[in-house]
């Protein structure tokens, strides 16, 4: 059971470094990174989870998702966005797989109808 701990805590501080380099950076996502930092705190260690959803970082990003409220107009553009970007590179550069960019299309596709329809949205405080 260490050993998970252990593992548990290193993806969370590795998921809450990205997540603090992704809120910097337009092209790197915050989003999931929080959203796995959150997990695995949650699993591993309850002081490293009250530090974790204390932090600005998560209340800005995340507060509101978790709690089931949904997210801004803001946040979702700004997941969409990335996601776009990303996607699309990959889709070029699988430009002699047409089945990967027929994935990568349905997962970007569902992704969009996913953060439009099925995330409520908030207004902005």
């Amino acid at each position: 059971m260490k050993i998970k701990k252990i593992v548990y805590i290193i993806i969370g501080c590795i998921g809450v470094g990205l997540g603090a380099v992704g809120a910097v950076l337009p092209l790197l996502p915050t989003f999931p990174f929080l959203l796995l930092a959150s997990f695995c705190f949650c699993r591993s260690s309850e002081r490293l989870n009250n530090w974790f959803t204390g932090t600005r970082l998560y209340k800005n990003n995340l507060e509101s998702y978790v709690k089931g409220q949904g997210m801004t107009w803001k946040t979702k553009i700004r997941i969409m966005v990335t996601v776009t970007i990303l996607m699309t590179i990959g889709f070029i550069m699988m430009k002699a797989v047409p089945v990967g960019r027929i994935v990568l299309a349905c997962v970007w596709f569902f992704h969009v109808i996913y953060f439009c329809f099925g995330v409520k949205t908030i207004k902005t405080k």
